[in-house]
């Protein structure tokens, strides 16, 4: 009988301890990744540009650029500074921002990316996306996955814990936008990848049902490992689809609405999925999401992130708006303004109790 596989695209080295950093020479100097130690470096300004003095002796053939921000240009700017120097691979050390806008670069010179991740902010850093700011707001653009990823508990430790509280929220959001890409499956139609959706699921609950906290070195590996597993996910359902659904649309909606005022990613994420679930009338899963927000202090109302809820029912009107084509329970529901109001009303109303 003919056997058949699947390739799967995932990094081909995952380094997830306490001390990882310690051992990035030696994974970069793997013959899959470098041979030669030509390597250009990408720091951010804050967490990247501090670790260079403890790294810049262990890769002597490195060349090192410094970004500043997560803008499109930023990521031109890169690609047209490396391109032609016969590097190896490019590295990204700092949060998702840099981790984004060196994918990009990577990807538009053709080279593999090392994403070495100072912070726990997002899915971004094993995902094949990088989201840019750019003229018209901010874009999605697809990108190879890492090649390999390399994430130092005690660096993540140094981290603000706000971080790996938005990490919090990006991951347990997972749960929402999988409710939504099942339902478009039964409504639409739209084929589901099982194995993309099992992953993303997968990760969301190990976080969610997890005793412990932002302190806890246990419980950031389980987060650290389903950031990854989220962006492998991504790589295999070949869009965000796994990970982006209502939850996603509220929070972009935010940034474009509000953008002097948006929190961060992962705050917004976690109160959208939390008033997902609500719509989708499945409250003892929204009250579950709550309840585990609130205890890793992440928002679970508007207000908890300075918006009022006039706003949120403004921002959840236009979520749709926000990626065409995608179908979620808000696209499903089509409420009024008025309907929203009142679903706002009754879910604030069961969280509180």
């Amino acid at each position: 009988m003919p056997v058949l596989t699947r390739l799967i695209p995932s990094p081909v080295v995952v380094d997830i301890r306490s001390g990882a950093l310690d051992g990035l020479a030696a994974l970069l100097a793997d013959q899959r990744i470098s041979a030669s130690g030509k390597l250009a470096v990408v720091l951010s300004g804050g967490s990247g540009r501090a670790l260079r003095p403890r790294l810049a002796p262990l890769l002597p053939g490195a060349d090192w650029f410094e970004v500043a921000d997560g803008t499109l240009d930023s990521a031109v700017r890169l690609a047209d500074a490396i391109r032609g120097r016969r590097y190896d691979a490019v590295v990204a050390i700092g949060g998702g921002k840099i981790i984004d806008v060196t994918k990009y670069a990577a990807a538009r010179v053709g080279l593999p990316m090392v994403s070495v991740a100072t912070n726990l902010a997002h899915d971004g850093i094993c995902s094949p996306v990088a989201t840019l700011d750019n003229d018209n707001g901010r874009g999605s653009y697809g990108v190879p996955s890492p090649i390999a990823m390399v994430i130092d508990l005690d660096v993540i430790r140094d981290a603000p814990a706000r971080f790996i509280r938005s990490g919090i929220g990006d991951t347990v959001s997972n749960l929402s936008a999988i409710a939504d890409w099942e339902l478009s499956q039964r409504v639409n139609g739209e084929p589901v990848d099982g194995l993309a959706a099992a992953m993303a699921r997968t990760a969301g609950e190990s976080v969610l049902r997890h005793p412990g906290g932002v302190e806890d070195d246990a419980f950031l590996v389980v987060l650290a490992e389903a950031l990854v597993l989220t962006g492998i996910a991504m790589s295999i359902s070949g869009d965000t689809r796994p990970s982006s659904g209502a939850c996603h649309e509220i929070s972009h909606a935010f940034d474009l609405l509000f953008p002097q005022r948006a929190a961060s990613h992962g705050e917004q994420v976690g109160l959208g999925a939390a008033f997902a679930m609500h719509l989708r009338g499945s409250h003892e899963e929204a009250g579950l999401l709550a309840e585990v927000l609130r205890r890793h202090r992440l928002p679970v109302l508007p207000e908890d992130i300075g918006f009022t809820p006039a706003e949120f029912v403004r921002a959840v009107e236009y979520a749709p708006q926000t990626r065409p084509g995608r179908f979620t329970i808000l696209e499903h529901l089509d409420l009024t303004t008025d309907q929203i109001r009142d679903a706002y009303a009754d879910y604030a109303k069961t969280i509180r109790s």
